[in-house]
């Protein structure tokens, strides 16, 4: 039974169901529900007119409405040097990440001039074997870049929500005003988004390097699902954190939590079929096998669709974040996405504690 949220099509023919139009028609659910708790973040205000009669101006005195001007300018002035800072961030991050690019090139230079070196020593018998086999692709050693890239990146990407979550700690202790709110809350979005974006450039360089999550920690690849966490767990953390939900923001929130766990299960019956296809092609694959072969081919080919579904599990992860910023007010937004932050702090806390803990076998070793 096929509902209008659960539209899917076949993808190649290769009897892999893709999601459609079900993350797309969210914002189209919420807006014919007629919410009238519409989040003030997404409301444009309206042009007032001041009238500015000028007082005194024989003597180069100003009026209030000038003093009104001064005070409504502080917030802009706040958003400009912070807008400023995040430039001048980004300027250093770059230049961090072009040094670290060039180091790994001439690592991989370096790495390249070695494989040279054991394949002379091999050939004049020099080199007795010790399990590398250079002629191999998997064990050429070299570096992926995109990769290395990445994982830079991410690292500088983890550093910055570090201090996006203790702004957002701050302006909701110091109550301050919905329009420096407003602009923490899309902060922490476009942060969000850019770590999408990192992620599809990566799942490009190695998707199974992604889909595996070997650039989180042991805890959080517990809760892993298609290279990333579960939309419709993120909602039960948010949800938890917001006591003051209207019923009509609860309402909408169940709405989309079901959504997303039917989109959920669509992707992951769609990535179990093609591990099937993948390993009935492999199955087939005659061996010892040569470097080619059209069924080997025909595997390779399939190897691109894990991409896909890395970019459809982030696109439905970020669709998940706008949407709950859609229902939630500014200042609730605020402190889910600073509770959705500590929670992913608690985890890489965590794996850290299960990776110092004290170990019974090295415990009872001493004891004997």
């Amino acid at each position: 039974m096929n509902s209008p949220s659960t539209q899917f099509v076949t993808s190649r023919g290769m009897g892999i169901y893709e999601p459609i139009h079900q993350i797309g028609m969210w914002g189209e659910n919420f807006k014919s529900n007629g919410n009238p708790n519409i989040p003030t973040s997404m409301i444009v205000a309206a042009d007032t007119k001041l009238d500015c009669q000028s007082e005194d101006t024989s003597h180069g005195s100003l009026g209030p409405p000038y003093k009104y001007d001064q005070e409504a300018n502080k917030p802009r002035d706040r958003v400009q040097r912070r807008l400023a800072q995040n430039r001048e961030a980004a300027r250093k991050s770059r230049l961090r990440k072009k040094a670290y690019v060039q180091q790994l090139e001439s690592s991989r230079l370096k790495l390249v001039q070695l494989e040279q070196e054991l394949e002379r020593a091999r050939q004049q018998g020099l080199y007795l074997g010790s399990g590398v086999d250079t002629g191999h692709p998997w064990n050429s050693g070299t570096v992926n870049a995109g990769i290395a890239a990445f994982e830079m990146e991410y690292g500088n990407w983890l550093e910055e929500q570090s201090n996006q979550i203790c702004e957002l700690r701050k302006a909701l202790s110091a109550q301050i005003r919905d329009a420096e709110m407003r602009f923490l809350v899309e902060n922490v979005m476009s942060h969000y988004s850019k770590l999408f974006r990192m992620k599809a450039t990566a799942a490009k360089a190695d998707v199974f390097y992604v889909m595996s999550g070997m650039w989180l920690t042991s805890a959080e690849r517990f809760f892993l699902w298609i290279g990333g966490f579960r939309p419709s767990e993120l909602l039960k953390v948010l949800a938890s954190q917001l006591d003051t939900l209207t019923e009509q923001q609860i309402v909408e929130v169940c709405n989309l939590r079901q959504s997303c766990q039917q989109a959920e299960d669509a992707l992951s019956q769609g990535l179990e079929k093609l591990q099937q296809i993948i390993a009935d092609t492999v199955a087939v694959i005659p061996f010892p096998e040569p470097t080619y072969t059209p069924e080997m081919a025909c595997a390779v080919e399939k190897l691109d669709a894990p991409v896909r579904f890395v970019q459809q599990a982030d696109y439905l992860r970020q669709e998940t974040l706008q949407q709950m910023s859609r229902i939630l007010t500014t200042r609730q937004a605020a402190r889910g996405l600073l509770a959705l932050g500590e929670y992913f702090e608690r985890l890489r806390a965590l794996s850290s504690l299960w990776a110092t803990r004290p170990h019974e076998g090295a415990q009872s070793f001493k004891g004997e």
